[in-house]
């Protein structure tokens, strides 16, 4: 698989319909890594409260750099809406070199969703980059967040398709765990849908945070940031951490 690095070390990685970038492993300094992967929805139907979206965005990757654990976090973001296709903001890079206040622009919500092809690429690239991380003698494991505000309707990927991604990280022994959590923000009954969705791709956890409000992203913000503290301490037991309770 065609490997080709930038001026900033970071290299160009093929999955199977979506490229994506990750830090050169040349240049971590560390045994162990958590992959991060957070997914945000930009359709149009986040207009109003796309300024919200992008603070929580901001506020958790700053907790992030709190945590005792954050020299041990690589992270990657992507936005998702038919306007951008599934668009990266950047690739797994350690958490030291993100900016979120620079890193993140403002976002312009605007078409349809994606959603399927989200996710998919979110699991893909990170099988993918765990398997050269592990290939390389890192232990290291991950955890993806995507963040929703409505039903799938403009994918090529299925729920299929990342139900047997999943399966194959185990089955490859590519990372020693991956954990999905889908997060569903101003959903105007269409929780069941995304239940369906979350069983059928085999996604770990959901969420309904309910109507959007600064207090509940704030929240959700400090929900992903625990998680990804949580997963990031379990690295070396074998298996998964527990799920969080998300109280927002």
């Amino acid at each position: 698989m065609p490997r080709i690095a930038d001026e900033s070390g970071m290299q160009t990685h093929q999955g199977s319909n979506y490229a994506f970038t990750g830090a050169g492993l040349n240049r971590l300094g560390a045994t162990e890594y958590t992959l991060v992967t957070i997914a945000v929805d930009v359709t149009g139907s986040t207009q109003g409260f796309e300024d919200n979206l992008r603070l929580a965005l901001v506020t958790a990757v700053k907790s992030c750099k709190k945590s005792p654990r954050s020299d041990n976090l690589l992270v990657r973001v992507i936005t998702f809406s038919t306007r951008v296709g599934v668009s990266e903001l950047h690739g797994f890079k350690p958490l030291s070199e993100i900016d979120p206040d620079k890193d993140y622009p403002k976002f312009q919500p605007d078409g349809m969703t994606p959603l399927y092809d989200a996710v998919h690429s979110a699991v893909e690239a990170m099988a993918i980059y765990g398997a050269q991380l592990t290939k390389a003698d890192f232990l290291c494991n991950g955890i993806v967040f995507v963040i929703t505000d409505g039903v799938d309707n403009h994918s090529t990927a299925t729920p299929a398709m990342i139900r047997d991604e999943l399966a194959k990280i185990g089955r490859n022994e590519a990372m020693e765990s991956v954990h999905t959590v889908l997060i569903g923000i101003n959903l105007q009954g269409c929780r069941k849908e995304l239940e369906g969705f979350q069983k059928d791709a085999g996604l770990n956890q959901f969420i309904d945070v309910g109507d959007v409000t600064a207090g509940k992203l704030a929240k959700l913000a400090a929900f992903v940031s625990q998680s990804v503290s949580s997963q990031s301490q379990a690295l070396g037991t074998g298996g998964p951490s527990q799920a969080i309770a998300a109280t927002i």
